[in-house]
């Protein structure tokens, strides 16, 4: 791994600093043109389009009666996976819903005399999940993205996954997803968007997906509402030297090796230490099965940072804003304080980043690239719309009325002032 030094005043403006903390914008270039094309065709051809895009890209030959995956062999998937694997999702089920049923919000009303104002919340009718089927399998992401769409209320959760395989749909027999559609890509994005001959057409999509879908998903924002714009995993380790290294290598590794455009980072203290993390990291690797990948994400991203102290190592932190940050010190909870901007913090050596990718019950979806500095993880909230109520007697309305029309007339707005001096007069 790259080993950079920002013991010095112009940190900030470190090169490699830069590049990753950017990434994912400098990402996202050159694939927007293709991502429109296919949106494109979609909106005009529909289930052709879609039909087109999952022979082409994905290998797969479906007819429109195949777009669907029956909701029998979700039942099938569940009854046959092995035993122990269905226990432990059903135990993540669990977990995860009793934790986002804490999220839930509840309308509320205010009332003075004459006035009845209100906010009232409401689920979303329908939403589209992306789960990826491509380099791994994802039942956790099923889990993940339905289980607080549900909690929410949402009447019905529509699943779109490239090539399904048991476990995925398994989880979304556990979970309770209403439908379940085998296409994914760019083109999966644009038919829950639109909708087509077949897919219905979605309030909200969710979930993670590969550099097409994101763009996909960012481009169709405002026809179709999304979580956040998700680029490639990514973690960073606040260390101080008093973890074993190989724990502190194995956590880097877990998400290398998601994708070949994963971010793998460290800030230390410890110059020796983030040598013997990175020789760690490569000793790993040599019997790795997934090594391709995850060599090919270190080699392109994976950074350890030198820091003078650890307070400036939750600066750095602040400053990437990562999706995962581990803090692998001598005493985590006293660095929280100063963690602003991270998607999810996990504390102490034994709160490895993947026990929060599969059971903990905190959502998994995080903001990725630095967006942690404005977005939040995936929530019962996302799936919740709010109405304001008014109401107004004669005296509510006389008690207002005249500044109202004092306004009204300041902004320059006739039928404003209008509208309430009418039902004065």
């Amino acid at each position: 791994m790259r080993i950079e030094d920002l013991r010095n005043s112009a940190w900030r403006f470190n090169e490699r600093l830069s590049f990753l903390k950017n990434r994912g914008q400098v990402l996202t270039e050159g694939y927007e043109p293709t991502v429109k094309e296919i949106i494109h065709k979609v909106q005009k051809e529909g289930d052709s389009a879609i039909l087109e895009y999952t022979r082409k890209f994905d290998g797969v030959e479906l007819s429109p009666e195949e777009l669907e995956v029956p909701y029998e062999e979700l039942e099938r998937a569940y009854s046959e996976i092995e035993e122990n694997v269905r226990s432990a999702l059903e135990i993540a089920h669990e977990r995860i819903r009793k934790f986002h049923e804490k999220q839930l919000e509840k309308s509320f009303f205010v009332e003075e005399e004459g006035i009845l104002l209100g906010n009232r919340v409401i689920p979303l009718e329908r939403v589209g999940i992306y789960v990826p089927g491509g380099k791994a399998a994802y039942p956790s992401t099923v889990l993940m993205n339905s289980v607080p769409a549900i909690a929410a209320g949402v009447e019905e959760v529509i699943m779109v996954t490239p090539k399904p395989n048991p476990y995925t749909l398994a989880s979304a027999f556990i979970a309770g997803v209403s439908r379940v559609y085998q296409i994914g890509g760019a083109q999966a994005v644009a038919g829950l968007a639109f909708g087509t001959q077949t897919l219905p057409k979605v309030d909200k999509i969710v979930g993670p997906g590969n550099i097409y879908v994101t763009v996909a998903k960012k481009l169709l924002y405002g026809v179709v509402d999304i979580d956040m714009v998700a680029g490639p995993s990514e973690i960073l380790v606040i260390a101080d030297g008093t973890v074993d290294p190989k724990w502190c290598a194995c956590d880097l590794l877990s998400q290398a090796e998601h994708d070949e455009l994963a971010g793998a980072f460290m800030v230390t203290t410890d110059e020796d230490y983030a040598k013997e993390v990175s020789r760690w990291v490569y000793r790993l690797l040599e019997d790795f099965p997934r090594k391709d990948i995850a060599k090919s994400s270190i080699e392109r991203f994976g950074t350890i940072f030198i820091v003078e102290d650890l307070y400036k190592a939750c600066e750095v932190a602040n400053h990437i804003a990562p999706e995962h940050l581990e803090v692998l010190t001598e005493d985590p909870f006293s660095l929280l304080p100063y963690i602003r901007h991270a998607g999810a913090v996990f504390l102490g050596k034994y709160a490895t980043e993947p026990l929060g990718d599969y059971v903990l019950g905190p959502n998994h979806t995080l903001p990725t690239g630095g967006t942690a500095r404005f977005f939040s993880p995936l929530g019962v909230y996302h799936f919740l719309k709010r109405s304001s109520v008014l109401y107004l007697s004669k005296e509510g309305f006389e008690k207002v009325a005249e500044p109202a029309e004092s306004i009204g007339k300041a902004e320059g707005l006739y039928a404003h002032y209008y509208a309430v001096r009418v039902r004065k007069e």
